[in-house]
């Protein structure tokens, strides 16, 4: 099996899939600029001291929440005055969520990388538009996709003129509210472009909680360290100071506090795994 060699780029200085390691993280949703500013410059820290690309995440909108009452997000505007304020003042790159097509150049003037979530992985208006940015367009493989057929969702960016694409798988279906990984995956996807692993979606159980989805984080640092040993060229984390009291995705998340250990176990695993991948 072939691994696609070439890297993606998120900014004029910075690359996915180049032999060095990217972590996208931070919290679910952007619920407010202190919770954004706390865990990018924990995260940040923790970074440029493992030599890693950091780029913050957040949610300005979650459009797929299971219940019409859940907590989506401050929305397009706020959220993205929001998302600027803290790469302004973190000075890193920024990944977020994109749902419509309407929202694509709007978010495009603040993200460097604009994420295509996994139930809309084969809207094709929503990726050409995204494409046409020039942005990095990262596509979360659909819980219901076979790996293989994300070469098609890829090359609708690449066909759009654009090279600057990643892959991030985050577990498949298995019965009613449970996900499981098949790591083959991982290599299998790697054949078209980088590919990113989902630590914390891959541990959600959708819909689990009756209106919201459930978690099983304490699965998170199993899944990463088997994730690293086959092979990625990045991690995608949530975390928050309290995930328990978090407004979107809590029960898998992980605590601030334990970032650093995750961090350092992911970096010592991807080290590994980059040597036989």
């Amino acid at each position: 099996m072939k691994i696609f060699k070439n890297s993606a780029r998120i900014t004029e200085s910075m690359s996915i899939g180049d032999g060095k390691l990217t972590l996208f993280a931070g919290p679910c949703a952007a619920e407010s600029y202190d919770i954004c500013m706390e865990v990018g410059s924990a995260v940040k820290a923790i970074c440029s001291e493992l030599d890693i690309n950091y780029v913050f995440k957040a949610s300005f909108d979650k459009a797929n929440r299971t219940s019409v009452d859940s907590y989506r997000g401050p929305g397009l505007d706020d959220g993205l005055k929001l998302l600027q304020k803290v790469k302004d003042n973190l000075g890193v790159p920024i990944v977020t969520d994109i749902h419509e097509s309407h929202q694509v150049d709007a978010v495009a003037e603040v993200a460097d990388v604009l994420q295509i979530p996994a139930f809309l992985c084969r809207q094709t208006d929503l990726i050409v538009a995204a494409a046409k940015t020039g942005k990095l367009v990262n596509i979360k493989r659909g819980q219901y996709m076979a790996p293989a057929d994300m070469q098609y969702s890829v090359n609708k960016v690449l066909g759009s003129g654009n090279n600057n694409v990643a892959l991030t798988e985050r577990g498949s279906s298995f019965g009613y509210h449970n996900l499981v990984v098949d790591m083959r995956a991982l290599p299998i996807m790697r054949q078209y472009s980088p590919v990113i692993f989902d630590c914390t979606h891959s541990v959600q159980q959708p819909g689990g909680q009756g209106g919201s989805s459930g978690g099983q984080r304490e699965f998170v640092p199993y899944l990463a360290r088997a994730a690293a040993a086959v092979g990625v060229d990045g991690f995608f984390v949530e975390t928050h100071p309290n995930p328990d009291q978090a407004l979107s995705d809590g029960p898998n998340m992980v605590k601030l506090s334990d970032m650093k250990n995750m961090i350092n176990m992911l970096h010592e695993a991807w080290l590994i795994g980059k040597n036989y991948a």
